[in-house]
Order: C-alpha cells, then structure tokens, then sequence
C-alpha cells in the first residue's frame, strides 16, 4: 500500500477537489438506487390500482406526472454530478502526472555517472511514460470504479435486505465464491506485472539502443542480426502479456458465470415470491432493475483487481526512481561564487575507487591559473577520470582536490560546472541548429559571438551548409563527420568563456593543418583560462606549459616537450613513434 501512500503524497494542491471526487463518486453510486425506486413506486401507486380498477383517476394522472418529472430531474442531476466528478478526476491525475514527470526528469539530471552506468536509457524512458500513464489511469480511473462498484454493492445490498430480506438473502448467497475467486486472482497476477513490466523495459531499451546505434549496425551489415534480437525481446514481451491476459481470462468464466447466475435467482426466486403474495409488482421490478448493480461490480472486480496489480507495478518503479538521489550534491553550505574563479588546480595525494577497482592512485599534481596541462598515457590509464574530478562527475576517494584553494566539493554544483568549459571524448550534439548547439551553455549569446567562437574551433563548414548556422543538425550530429562534431563541441565549451577548459581528444578526429590552426587560437583566447589537454598527438602537447604522463592510475612523468622527449620512458616512446623515428633509433 506504499504506492498508495506515495501517491496521495503528491496530490498535495489537489488533495481537498480530489476528496470531493471521491465522495461524488460514493455519492453517484448511492443515487443509482433513485431511478429503480421511482420506477418501483409508479409501478405501486400508479400502474397496479390502473390494473386492479381499469380506470385512471386524475390523481393518479398528476401523480404519474410528477414521478416521471421527479425521475427526468433526477437523471439530468445525476448526470451533471457524473460529468463535473469525471472531470475532476481528470484535471487532478493531469496536474499529478505533470508533477511527477517533472520532478523524475529533475531527479535524473542531478543523477551521477554511476547511476547511468546502472540504468538502461529504455527502462528510464518506460518509467517516464507508460509507467506513469499507468499512475495516472489508476488515479483517474480504477480508483473510481473500485469505489463505485464498493458503494454499488453495499447500497443494493442494504436495500434489498430493508425491501425483503429473504429475497436478498437469497441473491446475495453466491457472493462469496466470487470474493474467494478474486483474492486467488490477485495473489497470482502480480508477479506476471512485475515480470511484464521488465519485459517490456527490456523491449523499449533494444529499440532505443538500435536506433541510436543505427549507422553501426549498417557498416556491419547486422540488420538481420538486430531484427532477431529484437524479436526476441518481442517475442518475451509478448508471452509476459498473454500469460498475465490469460490468468485473468482463466477466473473470468467462473466470475461471470456466478455473476450472471443473480439474474436467474431474481426471476426464479422473485417470480415465486410474487405468485405466492410475498413481494408486490414493485418490489419485483426494483430487485429486478437493481439485479445488474450486484452483478456488475462482482464482474468488473477482477479486472480492477487486474489493473490494480499493473499499478502496483509501475509504480514500482516509479516510485525506484523518484527516491534515488545522487552521491554528487551540493551542500547545504556550499560556496557560492561572487567573482571569476582564477583556476588554479591542486590535487593533493588524490585516489579515486570506480565500481570497485582503484583507477587512480595518489595523484598529486598542481595546475597553476592559465596554465595549459597536457595529459597523456596509454589507453586505461585514467586520463578521463582524472579530468572528470575537476567538475565533479566523480568525487575522489582519498585526498582533496582544491580549486582556487577551495574544496571541489565546497562548492555548488552550478556554480563549478558553470565555471567549466568541457569537450568530452564522446562528442554529443543536440537535434537542435549549429548556432543552438554552440550557444547551448549560454543562450544569450549573440550571432556574432557565435561566429567569433565558431571561428575559433575552425566551424568553417557552418557557413557551407543549407542554411548556415541555423541548419538543423541530425539527432548525435548525424550527417556530420567526426572533425566536424568534435569541432562545433570545442566551440560550445568555448562560447561559455570558462576558467577551466577540459578537452578530452578533442582533435582527435580533426587534420594536423587544422589542429595547428585550433591550437593557436586556444593559445591566444581573449579571456583567461586554465587548459587540461588530453590527447595523444605529440602535436598537440608539444605546446603545453606541462606535461603530465598517467599510467596505471599513477603519475610516471611530468615536465615539458623538452624534457620528456629526450628522457626513457612513454612520452619519448610516442614522439619517436610519431615523428618516424624508431627505424633511425634501431639502426644506431
């Protein structure tokens, strides 16, 4: 009942029309009985005196009247009360489901990396919609009909038993069963929801993971591959569903064959008790009328049960996410910035523990303000991790890391992030124009200071496309080259004017004529800022005020070009590498 619980939490603003809701539904199913009791009582005072004197009085003319009168008034009210109560559901399941998809994406940008390393992109997106729908449907929906056929039920049941109590006996004997048949229903059709409900999260992330990976699938020519593996996912779906279907269609015949046997009762036992004088027309035609009000909700219980175990289910899930909060937060006394940072760096005997393994050990480096540092190192080594402490995508495990002299930590999160241009290695573009994607870290950007850091990062390409900058880029970048992505993101890191700029093999993908170009404009940037290169081009570091050699998680070597070109190690092993110069260095 947590998910219940949970719920009404987050109906607060609508809480006090929600009650109402609730109370004009109980009210609604009550009022059901006034349409048969008027009926019952025309059939009474007006239609038996008409059989047993063949004659129709004035008064029972005006007394007809005003019955049918009294029944049209009464329906117009019933249905005016259903429509506002109906509407009322709606608004407040709306407003809740709004609520509660705002707050669960909210919570999923605060996440950390560890969360998406442990969270599949298609179980967030299913969460997100058909798990909330389903919260909503429960709100506006079951919730309702589980309460309408309750108060159906109970109000029929006390009126028959006030209008005969032997006749509602005697239909309301079958009840039981019906109740037994529903709690054996209830207890076997959770699981099959909850293993629905991952099922379907599996087939929601084998489509987004290969229509994201589209273009691999392509150059590997694995399409049939991927249909089969999909399918696959359907097929699972697909069973997890007809067997939950089936569960229910199992109960079913039972149910409403026990539900539709009232209606039986009521014309065997009520057809006696009128031929023996027990029971008037009236009363016959009011059990008779009333008969769907016990059946109907014994038949539609199973399936709110159904749907109620699906609920649970979802939100499950749900409820996972919305309570996940990330090991990366600000504090409650966190500084915040009043001026531009410097951006020095220190880290102080620095270790850094990822799902169990130590990628960095004991890391001591100081980065002075405006100082570009090159990192390089062999692939695994901890180039991106080590990068990836300064904006606090992971938090060290041991040490400190102080920027301006402050803990990394001791500031808040928007204010550091902001302070911090980054190009990450995997390049992510927006769906969005080239001019939106540069501008993306600082909309008010102007066009033209758009083009000044386009121009910086070589965008040249922007101005040859359909419709320049504000040509509408593909979902990724699609339709760009690698170069090209990595260059419209080294000028949206730019467009920010941070104080520390991280490039993580930025140019990786670019030609040496334009990295020179990049490198002499990172050189001769406008505003001050403190540089961290990773890269593997001696190119590229060669210009560095420091280089920073990682392998193992541990600092081998540090010094400049100079330096480590002419000493044994790794940095010398990739320059000779590069410049061709290993047959020479045999050759002596």
């Amino acid at each position: 009942m947590f998910q219940l619980k949970w719920v009404w939490k987050n109906l607060e603003g609508c809480r006090k029309r929600y009650v109402l809701a609730l109370i004009s539904t109980a009210v609604l199913a009550v009022l059901v009985l006034g349409n048969s009791l008027i009926t019952a009582n025309i059939m009474d005072t007006v239609f038996t005196p008409l059989l047993s004197s063949g004659t129709v009085t004035d008064a029972d003319f005006h007394r007809l009247v005003w019955l049918v009168g009294a029944l049209i008034g009464f329906t117009l009210f019933r249905t005016t009360l259903n429509y506002v109560s109906v509407m009322t559901y709606e608004t407040c399941s709306q407003k809740l489901i709004f609520r509660l998809r705002r707050q669960l994406y909210q919570n999923m940008q605060e996440q950390d990396q560890d969360f998406y390393s442990r969270n599949r992109t298609g179980d967030m997106m299913t969460r997100l919609t058909g798990d909330l729908d389903m919260v909503r449907f429960m709100v506006a929906w079951v919730i309702r009909q589980l309460i309408d056929c309750c108060m159906l039920f109970l109000t029929t049941s006390i009126c028959f038993l006030l209008t005969d109590w032997l006749f509602a006996l005697c239909l309301l004997a079958v009840t039981p069963a019906i109740f037994v048949l529903t709690k054996m229903f209830s207890k076997r059709v959770h699981p099959l929801y909850v293993n629905l409900r991952e099922r379907l999260s599996q087939l929601n992330t084998a489509a987004q993971e290969n229509i994201s990976g589209n273009r691999v699938v392509k150059a590997f020519a694995r399409e049939d591959y991927e249909i089969a593996r999909f399918d696959e996912k359907n097929q699972a779906y697909k069973t997890a569903n007809t067997k939950a279907s089936l569960m229910w269609l199992k109960f079913s015949p039972y149910i409403d064959g026990l539900s539709q046997s009232l209606a039986i009762a009521v014309l065997l036992v009520g057809g006696a008790f009128l031929i023996w004088g027990r029971i008037t027309i009236g009363t016959f035609t009011l059990f008779n009328s009333l008969c769907w009000t016990l059946t109907n909700p014994m038949r539609m219980l199973g399936m709110h049960i159904n749907d109620l175990q699906r609920f649970f289910a979802s939100a499950s899930k749900v409820i996972e996410l919305y309570y996940s909060k990330s090991t990366i937060t600000s504090r409650d006394d966190a500084v915040r910035l009043t001026s531009r940072m410097t951006g020095e760096i220190e880290f102080r005997d620095v270790s850094l523990n990822l799902h169990g393994s130590q990628v960095l050990k004991h890391i001591n480096l100081q980065v002075k303000p405006g100082e570009t540092v090159a990192i390089m190192g062999p692939t695994g080594a901890g180039k991106t991790s080590l990068v990836n402490l300064i904006p606090r995508f992971s938090d060290v495990s041991e040490g400190q890391l102080l920027i301006d002299g402050t803990p990394a930590n001791r500031y808040h999160l928007s204010d550091l992030r902001s302070s911090i241009g980054i190009a990450t290695q995997d390049v992510f573009l927006f769906s969005d124009s080239v001019d939106g994607n540069i501008a993306y870290g600082n909309t008010q950007l102007s066009e033209e200071e758009v083009k000044e850091f386009a121009k910086m990062a070589d965008v040249d390409f922007a101005e040859k496309l359909p419709e320049g900058f504000d040509t509408v880029i593909g979902e990724r970048g699609t339709g760009l080259s690698g170069g090209q992505k990595q260059r419209i993101a080294l000028a949206r890191a730019l467009a920010v004017k941070p104080s520390i700029l991280i490039l993580d093999d930025t140019t990786s993908a670019v030609d040496l004529e334009t990295e020179k170009y990049i490198q002499e404009q990172l050189a001769h940037l406008s505003f001050p800022c403190t540089k961290l290169i990773v890269a593997q081009r001696i190119s590229t570091t060669k210009r560095a005020d420091k280089i920073v050699i990682i392998d193992k998680g541990e600092i081998t070597a540090c010094g400049t070009h100079e330096e480590l070109s002419q000493q044994p190690g790794y940095y010398r092993e990739v320059f000779l590498l590069q410049n061709g110069m290993e047959e020479e260095k045999g050759e002596e």
